[in-house]
């Protein structure tokens, strides 16, 4: 479905055009009024003659000319009618507001979508909508958008589509909200958010691209939108809601539940680059910060220059929370600011300017380029506080500066970070956003933000497998355990070091097989029926003799027996017994839409109790795998912390990145993967498998 046809329209029908306020047709008229080229549109109801003093069509059949797109105001008993009609007119996009549809959860209501878009896939309409706010395209001054809002001047680089209407509303009614489009695309029932998405992605007018997401549909087409952002280096800024975790609380291994749905979001949007925001806030302060700097630093080093001490203290106290890099000045910046500020002042990073070259221009510009000079320097961030009626007249003259140098050149983006929330002087913001200064909001919100925006800057998609092993068979709905001993035959053929191990059918066997593999060993039951063998009584470590061996199979099978009387028993798992490491978990969770999702962390108490794990899409590269451990807040006790050895680093990475290929090759057909414990040795010592699950689906 070519969205153009959509948002792109050179001539529109608006039917049920009306004058009544808070009426679909009345206020989307009124906009268009307000906003638009009224030569672009034709009014149409059979009941006026006229509609804010403009011609009204009985029909769309009576308008003289084709039309590229209609806007249905009217209710949903006389959509279907109006879509024929305008097709015959040459229409090739609808915005249908018209509730009713399948958000009433009603089977009546799912039956009228579907009637809804079989009509626009057979008349070759793209649809947005039913039960949306409509459309603004800023950039060729079409307004097909349902919301009245204050009338401004709004035009800007930020592409933004929301699943809900009135939160695009309140976006735009914030003076920070400047769009090339704003898409409410409700329903999404024929044309999704992933396709207005990739569009924005493509659109040379859209510098950033933003989102509020509910939840998607063809996730092929996101991905791909993902991919050629990355590439482009377009930043996309999303706001994704379902944060809960009760959608995997009820899971067959680890693995499953510790990487719910949302941690899949996280792990897709790292792997792109996408940058996640939490709320409304985030959203429109990150894509106005993005949109307004002229151009990206290379890197995320920051310099905070204040106007007091205490601002300066909140600045690096905050900062160095969130993560936030101020270095040290280089010796010749120092020396410069030295000369600049008051002798009971001391240059550091963040700098306590103290107020006074706040009321000199020359000065502040002075000190500000001394700062923006310094190599160690990428961005600079301006301590004040704006208000919205203006008592103290410092700013004018840090105004004053910051334009004196943006105007010679060569500068380094700036943000401005105020310290309390207040409304902000008009003049003066925009002065400001015209120098390339985004206003921040304060300091909590302000360094999370800046967090996120050096995690963007930061990112380096040639570092990246900008690929996802999406599925291609969905038919596949039961779900099989394999055993241990089958689990471990299939890691095995791929270059997964596992145990020597055989499988006892009796006790004899047993005895004769401990003898083979030799003590110490591991006797486990060995069964598809009994996932969790230690839970049934199935495990038993340091078996050292021959009579350990007998002791051990009795209470195998007495134990199994009574958990679980109608499992089907293969035997007894014997194992030889692995020398102790360091306790790791390594897994795959084959998401629904996105394919295997590879899990990596610190075993034992740090997966039961931290839940110390970090999850990547498959596939993955060694850098990436080695980012994935990195990740870890356990991490520094593989690198020999306080004196410990190092542990074997490179040989997980390697596991991780042969676990990631074999969930790639066996997408359609492994639904969970579960290695755990795997055993971590020092470095050069490699690690071993000790136990492992495979669920298949079939």
């Amino acid at each position: 479905m070519n969205v153009s046809n959509l948002l792109k329209p050179k001539k529109i029908a608006l039917v049920g055009a009306s004058e009544r306020e808070g009426s679909f047709g009345g206020d989307t008229c009124k906009n268009i009024m307000d906003f638009s080229d009224l030569s672009k549109y034709y009014f149409v109801n059979p009941k006026r003659e006229e509609v804010f003093g403009q011609k009204c069509y009985k029909s769309v059949g009576d308008i003289p000319d084709n039309i590229d797109m209609v806007i249905i105001c009217t209710p949903q008993s006389t959509v279907l009618d109006i879509l024929k009609d305008s097709h015959k007119k040459g229409c090739k996009g609808a915005v249908v507001y018209a509730s009713g549809y399948s958000e009433t959860g009603t089977e009546e209501g799912r039956e009228e979508e579907r009637k809804l878009i079989d009509l626009c896939k057979e008349l070759g309409i793209a649809l947005l909508g039913p039960n949306c706010g409509g459309f603004i395209n800023y950039i060729d001054d079409v307004y097909s958008f349902a919301f009245v809002a204050e009338k401004r001047d709004r035009k800007g680089t930020v592409g933004l589509v929301s699943q809900s209407g009135q939160l695009a509303l309140s976006l735009m009614d914030n003076p920070k909200g400047k769009f090339s489009y704003v898409i409410s695309s409700g329903n999404s029932s024929l044309v999704k958010v992933e396709e207005y998405l990739d569009f924005l992605v493509d659109d040379e007018e859209t510098k950033v691209v933003a989102a509020y997401l509910e939840g998607v549909s063809k996730p092929e087409i996101f991905v791909n939108a993902l991919k050629k952002a990355a590439l482009k280096r377009k930043p996309i800024v999303i706001l994704k809601t379902g944060r809960s975790e009760k959608g995997s609380a009820i899971s067959a291994s680890h693995t499953g539940s510790l990487s719910g749905s949302d941690k899949t979001y996280d792990a897709l949007f790292k792997k792109f680059g996408v940058i996640r925001v939490n709320d409304m806030e985030e959203l429109l302060s990150m894509t106005h910060l993005l949109s307004t700097i002229k151009e990206y630093p290379k890197s995320a080093r920051f310099a905070a220059m204040n106007l007091s001490g205490g601002e300066t203290i909140i600045t690096a106290d905050i900062g160095s929370l969130k993560g936030i890099n101020y270095p040290d000045f280089t010796d010749n910046t120092m020396k410069k600011l030295t000369e600049m500020l008051p002798s009971y002042a001391t240059p550091n990073n963040p700098l306590d300017m103290t107020a006074s070259l706040s009321y000199d221009s020359e000065k502040y510009a002075g000190a500000l380029r001394a700062v923006m000079d310094d190599p160690n320097i990428d961005m600079v961030l301006i301590g004040y506080t704006l208000l919205l009626n203006i008592a103290d007249p410092c700013i004018y003259y840090m105004t004053e500066g910051i334009e004196k140098v943006v105007k010679e050149g060569n500068t380094k983006p700036m943000v401005m970070i105020p310290y309390v929330e207040n409304t902000r002087n008009p003049e003066y913001a925009e002065r400001l956003e015209k120098a390339g200064v985004s206003i921040l909001p304060p300091v909590v919100y302000a360094m999370e933000i800046l967090k996120k925006f050096s995690e963007f800057i930061e990112y380096n998609p040639d570092e990246h497998t900008l690929d996802i092993g999406l599925p291609t068979d969905d038919k596949k709905e039961t779900r099989r355990f394999l055993s241990e001993h089958e689990s471990k035959i299939m890691l095995g053929k791929v270059g997964i070091p596992v145990p020597k191990e055989d499988i006892a059918k009796d006790k004899e066997e047993a005895i004769k097989m401990a003898s083979e593999i030799g003590y110490p060993l591991v006797m486990k039951i060995e069964s598809a029926d009994i996932p969790h063998k230690s839970d049934a009584g199935g495990v038993k470590l340091n078996i050292n003799s021959e009579e350990d061996v007998k002791k051990a199979y009795d209470e195998i099978m007495d134990s199994v027996t009574k958990y679980n009387s109608t499992a089907k028993i293969n035997g007894i798992l014997m194992q030889e017994m692995l020398p102790k490491g360091t306790e790791l978990i390594i897994g795959v969770n084959n998401d629904s839409l996105y394919g295997p999702m590879i899990l990596c962390g610190l075993g034992g108490v740090f997966v039961e109790i931290f839940k110390d794990v970090s999850l990547y899409p498959a596939p993955l590269n060694h850098k990436e795998a080695l980012e994935m451990v990195k990740c870890l807040k356990g991490y520094p006790l593989l690198t020999g912390y306080r004196g410990s050895n190092k542990l074997d680093i490179e040989a997980l990475v390697d596991l991780i990145v042969k676990v990631s290929n074999f969930a790639i090759e066996n997408k359609n057909t492994v639904a969970e993967i579960d290695i755990n414990p795997v055993f971590l040795y020092e470095k050069g010592e490699g690690l071993s498998v000790a136990d492992s699950l495979i669920i298949v689906k079939e």
